[in-house]
Parts: C-alpha cells; structure tokens; sequence
C-alpha cells in the first residue's frame, strides 16, 4: 500500500474525481502537456513541466501529502516507445 489508509485504487479514483470536478476547467487548454500532482486530501496540487518537480514542490509544503499525478489533457501519463497500438502495415 502506498499510502496509510488508502488503497492505490482510492488513491487514483479520489484523484481522477477531484481533477475531473475541480481542476480540468482552470488548468487545461494552457498548460496542457505539463505534469499535474495533486494533494487527494487537501486538493493542493503542483503543476510542472515533470512529474518529479510537481511532487517534490507539493510535498515541500506538505510531506505527508497522498499523491496522484497526471499528464494534462493527456489520457495516459506516460507513452511507451514511438509507434501507436493500432493497425500496423
């Protein structure tokens, strides 16, 4: 468990929940492309050009944050390799 008290299934759907209800509107288009690290207890959040600089700043406030980040106005953080999963020649 990554966190005490929370399940990493909370962590990410009190995550996705509070970006979905509360932060989409004010951080996407502009900083679409950056690193989002949010709080899930407090809905502080960071916003970076990297994940690794949101977190430590978040977490230089408050280093018992529960963390989840996301890639703005991206459906996935993070792509594996260069080519797309669909069809291929």
């Amino acid at each position: 468990m990554p966190y005490p008290g929370y399940t990493t299934e909370e962590v990410g759907r009190r995550g996705r929940e509070l970006y979905e209800t509360k932060l989409r509107a004010q951080v996407e288009p502009a900083h679409t492309g950056k690193f989002l690290v949010l709080d899930i207890v407090t809905g502080d959040y960071e916003i970076a050009e990297d994940d690794l600089t949101a977190s430590d700043r978040l977490l230089a406030r408050n280093p018992d944050a529960v963390l989840y980040g996301l890639r703005i106005g991206s459906p996935t953080t993070y792509r594996l390799g260069g080519h797309s999963l669909g069809a291929r020649p």
